[in-house]
């Protein structure tokens, strides 16, 4: 019994000594290297110059769309998200393709969902569609309950996340 603690006793202060010769190590200066000389840039072009030799690239505006909303287990469009599809559509003048993704709240099976978040997302593209967006720039995708705005779980979460939410693709 004596002899494990003598063993333990100066396992104990080899490790304290080591531990000592570690914090005293001391590190090499590092010596920062002489200085360059200094040499003279040339002086900058007045900011006019450089304004005259930009070209303009042209901008491609991207639209800013809003989501809809839909009712409890419902893909009917009500008359808010039709105003809100037909500011969207005045964005899409521009010809730009997009992706409508169909959502959906955390109640219900995942299947049931993803057919829900389908007839939703199908639902605002026809009706872009019959306000003139070329359907063929449309695309449809559902995601069911799989990405929810809201991770809350009560009535006002589950609202904002029953929406179809729109992708711009570039």
């Amino acid at each position: 019994m004596l002899r494990k603690q003598l063993f333990v006793f100066i396992l104990i202060g080899v490790f304290v000594l080591a531990l000592g010769a570690c914090a005293k190590k001391q590190t090499a200066k590092v010596e920062p290297p002489p200085a360059a000389e200094v040499t003279e840039e040339p002086a900058a072009p007045p900011v006019e110059e450089i304004e005259e030799t930009r070209q303009e690239e042209p901008t491609i505006k991207m639209p800013v769309l809003n989501d809809v909303f839909f009712e409890y287990d419902k893909s009917r469009l009500t008359d808010e998200a039709k105003q809100t599809l037909a500011e969207n559509a005045k964005q899409l003048t521009n010809g730009a393709a997009i992706t409508i993704e169909g959502h959906c709240d955390e109640r219900g099976t995942n299947a049931y969902n993803l057919a829900l978040g389908e007839r939703r997302a199908k639902s605002a593209k026809d009706y872009l569609a019959s306000l003139g967006v070329d359907a063929a720039r449309i695309s449809t995708i559902s995601f069911g309950e799989e990405r929810p705005f809201d991770t809350g779980h009560d009535e006002g979460a589950w609202a904002k996340n029953r929406r179809a939410h729109f992708v711009v693709k570039q």
